[in-house]
């Protein structure tokens, strides 16, 4: 028994090493490419960032406040708006391009009817029609 105990307990002396990750004087492969080499910490690696260029800016999308019947009439006017510059595109069009599949989309757009979409007034909802 003795001599079975003392070869459990010394098990971890025979199994042979790894080899190592990198040669002399190189640096092992890095388990974590987001860190940078040699640091020690997160805030190594946060101050390392923070030299390297500007910080990056993250702006929040504020909330749209305006009730649905504002949008809507906001975005037909951006179309109202939109379809008057694609009639000054088509008018200032070339004439070699007259034929083109270019002229073709914009006589599709400048012949919307957009001002009966400007004369429907949505429903203002929860029994206040």
């Amino acid at each position: 028994m003795k001599g079975a105990k003392a070869d459990t307990a010394n098990t971890h002396r025979l199994v042979p090493k790894a080899p190592p990750l990198a040669g002399p004087g190189q640096q092992p492969w890095p388990y974590f490419p987001s860190r940078l080499a040699r640091a020690e910490n997160g805030h190594e690696v946060y101050r390392a960032r923070q030299e390297q260029g500007a910080p990056k800016l993250r702006y929040r999308k504020l909330a749209d406040r305006r009730s649905r019947p504002q949008r809507w009439r906001d975005a037909v006017a951006e179309l109202l708006e939109m379809q008057d510059g694609y009639q000054a595109w088509l008018a200032t069009l070339p004439e070699n391009l007259a034929g083109s599949t270019t002229a073709d989309a914009l006589r599709l757009i400048c012949d919307l009817d957009l001002e009966e979409l400007a004369s429907v007034e949505p429903p203002r909802g929860f029994g206040r029609d």
